[in-house]
């Protein structure tokens, strides 16, 4: 849950992200504490114009509370859906600027590990120029020479054939999810988007894809090259952030090569239907979220009131057993939502 909050002090508006902490081992509910601390440790070492700043930290037993940098401009998919035509040189100023974040982050040996678009936001909406920010850090990890790190991670769609088959990650794995975003972002297909995660997963690990007619008429040659430097199954082999801003795609070093970029567009139809699809399929995961967590607290509240009804100082009760469970059953939800809304003690500076 997030929440829009002010500091006194400055009357500067924020973003406070309030986590839920798992309260016994076993429980499905709210996050282990360590992986949430993992999380604030790596957006403590993070200073750049390009990548979400934590402004403070508050805990309770219950709850952390996250105080975020404000971003207040939407995603950046949701902006360029928005607009009539985008040229392929507009669309790599968002795209170099994405590509400065993940450099910073690499540099310091942190990878993201979950880059998509609903994690590309912008700072603010209307303004000539948007600024571009990646958030979400619940997945990244602070690599170390030497230590070999494994994780089964990330979204189908986005996620590197190393993840799938379980093997070493690196920087290199964010560089393959750059380029599904830039295959998407000028085509508005999904390079190994299958009917299932399933076939999706499949799609990935095989690494094959095309560039079809239809979708990439208007796409520049360079681009192509841009996109095939980076969807290499070999991590080795792909770009890094660093090459990828040199690419002459992105830093043309000739007058026919930026005119190149500037001459050709993003095919905006196919993008705009792509768009749709992700955020509708975004909502029914919300809705099918809530439904698991509301059918997992009734369970939890009918086991209690099993546990009541054969108490020994409330004998129960068989002619209403059934008719009492059911109450409490519903009622015990209610109050879970209630209980969910209380925040914790905060600082007088909020």
């Amino acid at each position: 849950m997030v929440r829009l909050c002010r500091e006194r002090s400055t009357s500067t508006f924020y973003a406070a992200k309030f986590v839920k902490m798992r309260q016994h081992w076993g429980s499905r509910l709210g996050l282990e504490r360590a992986q949430v601390e993992q999380e604030v440790t790596i957006l403590r070492q993070l200073h750049h114009p390009n990548i979400m700043r934590l402004h403070d930290l508050f805990t309770s037993r219950a709850e952390v509370v996250l105080v975020l940098e404000l971003i207040s401009g939407g995603e950046l998919f949701d902006f360029i859906a928005e607009k009539e035509m985008l040229s392929e040189e507009e669309a790599i100023e968002f795209l170099g600027q994405i590509l400065c974040g993940v450099e910073y982050l690499h540099a310091r040996l942190i990878a993201h590990f979950d880059l998509k678009p609903e994690n590309i936001m912008l700072q603010e909406k209307d303004v000539p120029k948007p600024w571009i920010k990646i958030i979400d850090f619940g997945l990244a990890q602070q690599l170390e020479d030497g230590i070999t790190f494994k994780s089964l991670c990330g979204t189908p769609q986005y996620i590197a054939p190393e993840v799938i088959n379980y093997e070493p990650l690196s920087p290199a794995t964010d560089m393959w999810s750059i380029g599904v975003i830039t295959y998407i972002l000028l085509s508005g297909l999904s390079p190994f988007q299958g009917e299932t995660d399933a076939e999706t997963l499949s799609n990935v690990v095989a690494g094959t894809y095309e560039f079809e007619e239809h979708c990439f008429s208007q796409t520049s040659e360079m681009a192509k090259d841009f996109i095939r430097q980076l969807l290499v199954k070999e991590p080795e082999h792909r770009m890094t952030a660093s090459e990828c801003l040199v690419h002459p795609w992105i830093k043309p070093v000739s007058r026919k090569q930026a005119l190149s970029r500037s001459r050709s567009s993003i095919n905006m139809r196919n993008f705009r239907k792509f768009n749709a699809r992700r955020k509708w399929k975004l909502s029914y995961n919300t809705v099918s979220a809530c439904n698991r967590l509301c059918r997992m607290q009734l369970l939890c509240d009918l086991r209690k009131e099993d546990e009541e009804l054969v108490s020994p100082q409330e004998p129960p009760d068989p002619t209403q057993h059934g008719l009492g469970r059911g109450e409490k059953g519903f009622g015990g939800m209610a109050g879970h939502s209630q209980a969910g809304a209380d925040c914790p003690q905060l600082s007088p500076s909020l």
